[in-house]
Protein backbone atom coordinates (compact mmCIF):
# COMPACT_ATOMS: atom_id res chain seq x y z
CA UNK A 1 0.00 0.00 0.00
CA UNK A 2 2.87 2.21 1.01
CA UNK A 3 5.78 3.22 -1.31
CA UNK A 4 7.92 4.46 1.28
CA UNK A 5 9.11 3.18 4.63
CA UNK A 6 9.87 4.92 8.28
CA UNK A 7 13.08 4.51 10.29
CA UNK A 8 12.19 5.91 14.08
CA UNK A 9 15.41 7.72 15.89
CA UNK A 10 15.31 8.08 19.85
CA UNK A 11 17.81 10.61 20.24
CA UNK A 12 20.51 9.95 22.87
CA UNK A 13 20.68 6.80 25.12
CA UNK A 14 22.62 5.15 27.68
CA UNK A 15 25.63 6.56 28.94
CA UNK A 16 25.00 10.09 26.34
CA UNK A 17 21.71 11.29 28.59
CA UNK A 18 21.11 14.47 25.77
CA UNK A 19 20.15 17.11 27.49
CA UNK A 20 19.29 18.06 30.99
CA UNK A 21 16.67 20.00 33.54
CA UNK A 22 16.27 18.62 36.76
CA UNK A 23 15.27 14.74 37.04
CA UNK A 24 14.56 14.78 33.31
CA UNK A 25 16.78 13.49 30.58
CA UNK A 26 16.30 13.35 26.81
CA UNK A 27 17.21 10.20 26.30
CA UNK A 28 14.10 9.42 28.38
CA UNK A 29 11.53 11.27 26.55
CA UNK A 30 12.86 10.34 23.20
CA UNK A 31 12.91 6.89 24.24
CA UNK A 32 9.18 7.24 25.36
CA UNK A 33 8.15 9.35 22.28
CA UNK A 34 9.95 6.90 20.12
CA UNK A 35 8.39 3.44 21.02
CA UNK A 36 4.96 4.97 20.79
CA UNK A 37 5.64 6.87 17.17
CA UNK A 38 6.73 2.97 15.71
CA UNK A 39 3.84 1.38 17.20
CA UNK A 40 1.40 4.24 15.38
CA UNK A 41 3.00 3.67 12.18
CA UNK A 42 3.18 -0.05 12.77
CA UNK A 43 -0.78 -0.10 13.28
CA UNK A 44 -1.47 1.93 10.07
CA UNK A 45 0.61 -0.76 8.06
CA UNK A 46 3.50 1.20 7.08
CA UNK A 47 6.70 -0.64 6.96
CA UNK A 48 8.91 0.79 9.92
CA UNK A 49 11.99 0.34 12.43
CA UNK A 50 13.37 1.78 15.01
CA UNK A 51 16.99 2.35 16.09
CA UNK A 52 16.56 1.61 19.82
CA UNK A 53 13.68 0.79 21.90
CA UNK A 54 15.75 0.80 25.03
CA UNK A 55 18.02 2.54 26.98
CA UNK A 56 20.80 1.81 25.05
CA UNK A 57 24.37 3.39 24.05
CA UNK A 58 24.14 4.13 20.64
CA UNK A 59 27.60 5.96 19.03
CA UNK A 60 26.45 7.94 16.23
CA UNK A 61 28.35 5.13 13.13
CA UNK A 62 25.80 2.66 14.85
CA UNK A 63 22.70 4.68 14.80
CA UNK A 64 23.78 5.49 10.79
CA UNK A 65 24.37 1.73 10.58
CA UNK A 66 20.91 0.64 11.95
CA UNK A 67 19.14 3.37 10.15
CA UNK A 68 20.38 2.47 6.31
CA UNK A 69 20.45 -1.43 7.21
CA UNK A 70 16.51 -1.20 8.05
CA UNK A 71 15.36 -0.52 4.89
CA UNK A 72 18.26 0.52 2.16
CA UNK A 73 19.83 3.62 1.24
CA UNK A 74 17.19 4.42 -0.57
CA UNK A 75 15.17 8.14 -1.36
CA UNK A 76 11.84 6.73 -0.26
CA UNK A 77 12.96 6.10 3.09
CA UNK A 78 12.10 8.85 5.99
CA UNK A 79 13.82 8.84 9.26
CA UNK A 80 12.43 10.45 11.72
CA UNK A 81 15.44 11.25 14.79
CA UNK A 82 13.33 12.37 17.70
CA UNK A 83 14.59 15.19 20.78
CA UNK A 84 14.08 17.65 22.97
CA UNK A 85 15.99 21.29 23.06
CA UNK A 86 17.63 23.20 25.03
CA UNK A 87 18.80 26.85 25.54
CA UNK A 88 21.00 28.47 27.84
CA UNK A 89 18.58 31.16 29.19
CA UNK A 90 15.26 28.55 29.27
CA UNK A 91 12.74 31.30 27.91
CA UNK A 92 12.31 29.57 24.45
CA UNK A 93 9.25 27.25 23.55
CA UNK A 94 8.17 25.59 20.98
CA UNK A 95 9.09 22.98 17.99
CA UNK A 96 11.24 23.18 15.62
CA UNK A 97 11.86 20.75 12.95
CA UNK A 98 15.68 20.33 10.95
CA UNK A 99 15.80 18.72 7.10
CA UNK A 100 18.71 17.32 4.93
CA UNK A 101 20.76 20.13 2.63
CA UNK A 102 19.30 17.35 -0.03
CA UNK A 103 16.06 17.77 0.60
CA UNK A 104 13.06 20.04 0.36
CA UNK A 105 11.26 21.51 2.54
CA UNK A 106 7.57 19.94 2.25
CA UNK A 107 7.92 17.63 4.53
CA UNK A 108 9.25 19.19 7.26
CA UNK A 109 6.95 22.34 7.25
CA UNK A 110 4.23 19.62 7.15
CA UNK A 111 5.13 18.22 10.55
CA UNK A 112 6.15 21.47 11.59
CA UNK A 113 2.70 23.05 11.09
CA UNK A 114 0.67 19.42 12.10
CA UNK A 115 2.26 20.01 15.99
CA UNK A 116 1.14 23.25 15.85
CA UNK A 117 -2.32 21.64 15.01
CA UNK A 118 -1.86 19.67 17.83
CA UNK A 119 -1.54 22.73 20.15
CA UNK A 120 2.03 22.74 20.38
CA UNK A 121 3.73 26.28 19.75
CA UNK A 122 5.71 26.23 16.40
CA UNK A 123 9.32 27.88 16.00
CA UNK A 124 10.52 27.10 12.51
CA UNK A 125 11.97 24.65 9.78
CA UNK A 126 15.66 25.34 9.44
CA UNK A 127 18.75 23.45 7.46
CA UNK A 128 22.18 23.57 9.00
CA UNK A 129 25.17 23.84 7.61
CA UNK A 130 29.02 22.24 8.84
CA UNK A 131 30.75 25.14 9.40
CA UNK A 132 34.17 23.52 8.26
CA UNK A 133 32.66 22.54 4.74
CA UNK A 134 29.32 24.31 3.90
CA UNK A 135 28.66 22.04 1.62
CA UNK A 136 27.62 18.89 4.02
CA UNK A 137 24.92 18.95 6.82
CA UNK A 138 25.59 20.04 10.27
CA UNK A 139 24.43 16.76 12.02
CA UNK A 140 25.42 13.46 11.51
CA UNK A 141 21.89 12.41 10.99
CA UNK A 142 21.70 14.00 7.96
CA UNK A 143 25.21 14.16 6.97
CA UNK A 144 25.63 10.43 6.87
CA UNK A 145 22.34 9.15 6.01
CA UNK A 146 23.00 8.59 2.39
CA UNK A 147 19.85 9.57 0.12
CA UNK A 148 16.69 8.80 2.35
CA UNK A 149 15.02 11.49 3.89
CA UNK A 150 16.01 12.75 7.61
CA UNK A 151 14.32 14.99 9.83
CA UNK A 152 15.25 15.82 13.24
CA UNK A 153 12.06 17.28 14.84
CA UNK A 154 12.77 19.42 18.50
CA UNK A 155 9.29 18.93 19.90
CA UNK A 156 10.03 21.74 22.42
CA UNK A 157 12.43 22.60 25.00
CA UNK A 158 13.15 20.66 28.49
CA UNK A 159 14.69 23.58 30.14
CA UNK A 160 11.22 25.52 29.97
CA UNK A 161 8.64 23.94 32.16
CA UNK A 162 5.57 25.17 30.06
CA UNK A 163 7.22 23.69 27.37
CA UNK A 164 8.34 20.38 29.02
CA UNK A 165 4.31 20.12 30.78
CA UNK A 166 2.84 20.26 27.46
CA UNK A 167 5.50 17.44 26.07
CA UNK A 168 4.69 15.42 28.92
CA UNK A 169 0.77 15.36 28.62
CA UNK A 170 1.21 15.63 25.19
CA UNK A 171 3.69 13.79 23.79
CA UNK A 172 1.02 11.02 22.28
CA UNK A 173 -0.85 13.51 20.50
CA UNK A 174 2.21 14.80 19.28
CA UNK A 175 2.94 11.90 17.86
CA UNK A 176 -0.07 11.28 16.39
CA UNK A 177 0.43 14.64 14.26
CA UNK A 178 3.60 14.21 13.15
CA UNK A 179 2.61 10.18 11.44
CA UNK A 180 -0.34 11.64 9.91
CA UNK A 181 1.85 14.60 8.67
CA UNK A 182 4.19 12.38 7.07
CA UNK A 183 1.85 9.21 5.60
CA UNK A 184 -0.31 12.60 3.86
CA UNK A 185 2.26 14.25 2.74
CA UNK A 186 3.86 11.25 0.69
CA UNK A 187 0.71 9.95 0.18
CA UNK A 188 -0.70 13.40 -1.54
CA UNK A 189 -2.87 14.15 1.13
CA UNK A 190 -4.48 11.39 1.41
CA UNK A 191 -4.29 8.66 4.46
CA UNK A 192 -5.34 5.40 3.86
CA UNK A 193 -6.54 3.15 6.53
CA UNK A 194 -5.18 -0.09 6.47
CA UNK A 195 -8.61 -2.22 5.65
CA UNK A 196 -9.15 -0.15 2.51
CA UNK A 197 -9.79 -1.15 -1.05
CA UNK A 198 -6.19 -1.23 -2.90
CA UNK A 199 -5.39 -2.30 -6.50
CA UNK A 200 -2.17 -2.99 -8.09
CA UNK A 201 -1.73 -1.28 -11.82
CA UNK A 202 -1.28 -4.26 -14.62
CA UNK A 203 0.30 -4.05 -18.11
CA UNK A 204 -2.94 -2.86 -20.02
CA UNK A 205 -5.04 -0.84 -17.28
CA UNK A 206 -6.61 2.10 -17.36
CA UNK A 207 -8.13 4.42 -15.41
CA UNK A 208 -11.31 3.98 -17.55
CA UNK A 209 -11.19 -0.11 -17.44
CA UNK A 210 -10.33 -0.10 -13.54
CA UNK A 211 -13.10 2.31 -13.40
CA UNK A 212 -15.73 -0.04 -14.93
CA UNK A 213 -14.36 -3.22 -13.22
CA UNK A 214 -14.91 -2.15 -9.58
CA UNK A 215 -17.94 -0.40 -10.46
CA UNK A 216 -16.95 3.27 -10.04
CA UNK A 217 -15.97 6.47 -11.78
CA UNK A 218 -12.77 7.66 -13.43
CA UNK A 219 -13.13 11.14 -11.80
CA UNK A 220 -13.79 9.07 -8.18
CA UNK A 221 -10.56 7.37 -8.15
CA UNK A 222 -8.61 10.28 -9.37
CA UNK A 223 -10.08 12.32 -6.15
CA UNK A 224 -9.77 9.61 -4.15
CA UNK A 225 -5.73 8.96 -4.95
CA UNK A 226 -5.16 12.90 -5.65
CA UNK A 227 -4.19 12.18 -8.93
CA UNK A 228 -3.55 14.83 -11.31
CA UNK A 229 -3.52 13.39 -15.15
CA UNK A 230 -5.04 9.62 -15.96
CA UNK A 231 -1.46 8.49 -16.33
CA UNK A 232 -0.69 5.25 -14.68
CA UNK A 233 2.44 3.24 -14.42
CA UNK A 234 2.48 -0.63 -14.18
CA UNK A 235 2.77 -1.52 -10.37
CA UNK A 236 1.07 1.51 -8.67
CA UNK A 237 -1.11 0.82 -5.64
CA UNK A 238 -3.91 2.72 -5.91
CA UNK A 239 -6.93 2.91 -3.77
CA UNK A 240 -10.57 1.83 -5.26
CA UNK A 241 -13.47 3.72 -3.93
CA UNK A 242 -15.83 2.15 -1.26
CA UNK A 243 -19.35 1.73 -2.57
CA UNK A 244 -21.85 3.91 -0.31
CA UNK A 245 -25.31 4.97 -0.66
CA UNK A 246 -27.07 7.98 -2.28
CA UNK A 247 -29.24 10.63 -0.78
CA UNK A 248 -31.29 13.05 -1.95
CA UNK A 249 -31.05 16.74 -0.16
CA UNK A 250 -33.57 19.77 -1.75
CA UNK A 251 -32.08 23.19 -2.33
CA UNK A 252 -32.62 25.92 0.06
CA UNK A 253 -32.42 29.88 -0.08
CA UNK A 254 -27.98 30.63 0.08
CA UNK A 255 -27.35 26.97 -1.37
CA UNK A 256 -24.47 27.05 -3.91
CA UNK A 257 -22.90 23.45 -5.74
CA UNK A 258 -20.01 24.25 -3.84
CA UNK A 259 -21.38 24.48 -0.67
CA UNK A 260 -23.66 21.85 -1.00
CA UNK A 261 -20.37 19.29 -2.34
CA UNK A 262 -18.22 20.79 0.85
CA UNK A 263 -21.17 19.76 3.50
CA UNK A 264 -21.44 16.37 1.67
CA UNK A 265 -17.89 16.10 1.22
CA UNK A 266 -17.92 15.06 -2.21
CA UNK A 267 -17.08 17.68 -5.46
CA UNK A 268 -19.39 19.86 -7.38
CA UNK A 269 -17.82 18.17 -10.73
CA UNK A 270 -19.37 14.67 -8.73
CA UNK A 271 -22.85 16.50 -7.70
CA UNK A 272 -23.21 17.87 -11.39
CA UNK A 273 -21.94 14.44 -12.93
CA UNK A 274 -24.50 12.46 -11.11
CA UNK A 275 -27.38 14.90 -11.57
CA UNK A 276 -27.23 15.63 -15.03
CA UNK A 277 -26.60 19.33 -14.60
CA UNK A 278 -24.85 21.56 -17.54
CA UNK A 279 -24.24 24.58 -15.25
CA UNK A 280 -23.70 25.32 -11.66
CA UNK A 281 -27.42 27.11 -10.96
CA UNK A 282 -29.82 25.97 -8.69
CA UNK A 283 -33.23 26.52 -7.63
CA UNK A 284 -35.07 26.42 -4.15
CA UNK A 285 -36.77 23.07 -4.08
CA UNK A 286 -34.96 21.26 -6.35
CA UNK A 287 -33.58 18.06 -5.43
CA UNK A 288 -30.60 16.95 -5.90
CA UNK A 289 -28.79 13.33 -5.67
CA UNK A 290 -26.22 13.07 -2.88
CA UNK A 291 -23.74 10.53 -3.48
CA UNK A 292 -21.73 8.09 -0.92
CA UNK A 293 -23.39 9.55 1.95
CA UNK A 294 -22.45 7.16 5.22
CA UNK A 295 -24.00 7.67 8.01
CA UNK A 296 -26.86 5.20 7.37
CA UNK A 297 -28.97 7.51 5.14
CA UNK A 298 -29.29 10.69 7.21
CA UNK A 299 -28.64 14.51 6.47
CA UNK A 300 -26.11 15.96 7.87
CA UNK A 301 -26.35 19.66 9.38
CA UNK A 302 -24.65 22.40 8.03
CA UNK A 303 -21.42 22.87 10.24
CA UNK A 304 -20.87 19.21 10.20
CA UNK A 305 -18.59 16.76 8.07
CA UNK A 306 -19.06 12.87 7.86
CA UNK A 307 -15.52 11.29 8.84
CA UNK A 308 -14.67 8.81 5.55
CA UNK A 309 -12.45 6.47 5.19
CA UNK A 310 -8.48 7.62 5.30
CA UNK A 311 -9.74 10.16 7.71
CA UNK A 312 -7.67 11.76 10.34
CA UNK A 313 -8.83 14.49 13.04
CA UNK A 314 -5.59 16.00 11.27
CA UNK A 315 -6.61 16.16 7.88
CA UNK A 316 -10.04 16.95 8.50
CA UNK A 317 -8.72 20.43 10.54
CA UNK A 318 -6.48 21.21 7.78
CA UNK A 319 -9.40 20.79 5.56
CA UNK A 320 -11.39 23.67 7.72
CA UNK A 321 -8.99 25.72 8.79
CA UNK A 322 -9.15 24.77 12.64
CA UNK A 323 -7.38 22.62 15.04
CA UNK A 324 -7.51 19.32 16.30
CA UNK A 325 -8.00 20.65 19.81
CA UNK A 326 -10.99 22.65 18.47
CA UNK A 327 -12.81 19.57 17.08
CA UNK A 328 -11.98 17.13 19.78
CA UNK A 329 -13.24 19.63 22.36
CA UNK A 330 -16.60 20.73 20.45
CA UNK A 331 -16.99 17.30 19.86
CA UNK A 332 -16.58 15.58 23.54
CA UNK A 333 -13.66 13.74 21.77
CA UNK A 334 -11.26 12.37 24.13
CA UNK A 335 -9.23 10.08 21.78
CA UNK A 336 -7.92 10.15 18.27
CA UNK A 337 -9.72 7.61 16.60
CA UNK A 338 -12.58 8.19 14.03
CA UNK A 339 -15.44 5.85 12.73
CA UNK A 340 -16.35 6.53 9.21
CA UNK A 341 -19.53 7.52 9.05
CA UNK A 342 -18.99 9.21 12.42
CA UNK A 343 -20.60 12.74 12.38
CA UNK A 344 -18.36 15.53 13.47
CA UNK A 345 -19.28 19.24 14.41
CA UNK A 346 -16.64 21.62 12.70
CA UNK A 347 -15.78 25.16 14.06
CA UNK A 348 -16.99 28.17 12.62
CA UNK A 349 -18.23 26.17 9.01
CA UNK A 350 -21.67 27.89 8.24
CA UNK A 351 -22.76 26.35 4.81
CA UNK A 352 -21.55 28.83 2.21
CA UNK A 353 -18.09 31.06 3.41
CA UNK A 354 -18.36 34.65 2.04
CA UNK A 355 -16.04 35.23 -0.66
CA UNK A 356 -14.16 37.68 -2.28
CA UNK A 357 -12.90 37.86 -5.87
CA UNK A 358 -8.63 38.36 -6.64
CA UNK A 359 -7.41 38.68 -10.35
CA UNK A 360 -3.62 36.52 -10.46
CA UNK A 361 -0.83 38.43 -11.15
CA UNK A 362 2.89 37.75 -12.28
CA UNK A 363 4.75 36.21 -9.40
CA UNK A 364 1.89 35.12 -7.92
CA UNK A 365 1.09 31.46 -6.08
CA UNK A 366 -1.69 29.53 -4.31
CA UNK A 367 0.76 30.00 -1.20
CA UNK A 368 1.29 33.98 -1.73
CA UNK A 369 -2.15 34.99 -1.86
CA UNK A 370 -3.85 32.92 0.80
CA UNK A 371 -0.89 34.29 3.29
CA UNK A 372 -2.26 37.74 2.18
CA UNK A 373 -5.50 37.08 2.57
CA UNK A 374 -5.11 35.45 6.23
CA UNK A 375 -6.42 31.65 4.27
CA UNK A 376 -4.91 28.55 3.97
CA UNK A 377 -4.34 27.13 -0.01
CA UNK A 378 -6.74 23.84 0.77
CA UNK A 379 -9.49 27.25 1.33
CA UNK A 380 -8.60 28.29 -1.85
CA UNK A 381 -8.88 25.38 -4.36
CA UNK A 382 -11.94 23.85 -2.92
CA UNK A 383 -13.46 27.28 -2.83
CA UNK A 384 -12.44 27.36 -6.92
CA UNK A 385 -12.18 23.58 -7.47
CA UNK A 386 -8.71 23.28 -8.60
CA UNK A 387 -6.62 20.20 -9.05
CA UNK A 388 -3.74 21.43 -8.86
CA UNK A 389 -1.64 24.86 -7.56
CA UNK A 390 -0.82 26.49 -11.08
CA UNK A 391 -1.99 29.47 -11.72
CA UNK A 392 -2.49 32.02 -14.86
CA UNK A 393 -2.57 35.49 -15.01
CA UNK A 394 -5.01 37.02 -15.38
CA UNK A 395 -7.24 34.09 -14.04
CA UNK A 396 -9.90 35.24 -11.27
CA UNK A 397 -9.99 33.49 -7.95
CA UNK A 398 -12.67 33.33 -5.16
CA UNK A 399 -10.86 33.77 -1.98
CA UNK A 400 -12.83 32.71 1.29
CA UNK A 401 -12.65 35.81 3.96
CA UNK A 402 -14.30 33.50 7.28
Amino acid sequence: MYDFAVVVDAGHGGSDPGAVSGNNREKDLTLQIANYMYERFKELGVPVAITRNTDETVSPTERVKRILDAFGNKKNVIVISNHLNSNTTGTAEGAEVVYALRNEATLAQNVLNALGDAGQKKRMIYQRRLPSDSSKDYYFIHRNTGQTEPLLVEYGFINNAQDLNRIKNNYRQYVDAVVDAVIATKMGGFIPPTNSNTYVVKSGDSLYKIARDFNTTVDSIKRLNNLSSDNLSVGQVILIPQQGTSNTYTVKSGDSLWSIANRYNTTVDELKRLNNLTSNTLSIGQILTIPNVENNGSIPEVGTYIVKSGDTLWNIANKFDTNINEIKRINNLTSDILNIGQVLKIPNVTGSLPSLTYTVQSGDSLWSIANRYNTNVNSIKQLNNLTSNLLSIGQVLKIPTA
